[in-house]
């Protein structure tokens, strides 16, 4: 039996052999890979969207939940918002420079599944 010296993803991600209940990555991770904050940081990854943009580019988001999710993106340093002290009160959303990077290493991700998602699932999307 040959024993590798190489270490294993798993081990350069978690060093002590085993992902942590605790750990902030876990946190971070629901976050950004909930059903809603997926599609809403690469709805922006073509640039600033206002609520309603983004509302039509999400299909199937109620308003608490793209409020919620924005929110969250928001909190986290993903998603910048910015309100215009107009009437009726304008907003943008954009991805900020940490959720441009986060959003480079998405979309790989997303491109497979909707490479794979009817043979996975068996219905065409």
């Amino acid at each position: 039996m040959q024993v590798s010296n190489e270490v294993g993803a798993f081990e350069r991600l978690f060093p002590d052999g085993y992902a942590p209940a605790a750990c902030p990555s876990r946190t971070v991770l629901e976050h950004v890979t909930s059903k809603w904050g997926v599609l809403v940081l690469v709805a922006l990854v073509d640039g600033t969207l206002r609520w309603s943009e983004l509302r039509r580019r999400v299909q199937g988001v109620s308003e608490k939940m793209l409020a919620q999710t924005l929110q969250t993106l928001e909190a986290d340093g993903l998603v910048l918002r910015e309100a215009h002290p107009v009437i009726p009160p304008h907003v943008d959303y954009s991805l900020t420079s940490l959720g441009s990077d986060l959003v480079k290493r998405l979309l790989p991700l997303l491109e497979w599944i909707l490479e794979h998602a009817e043979g996975i699932t068996g219905h065409a999307s």
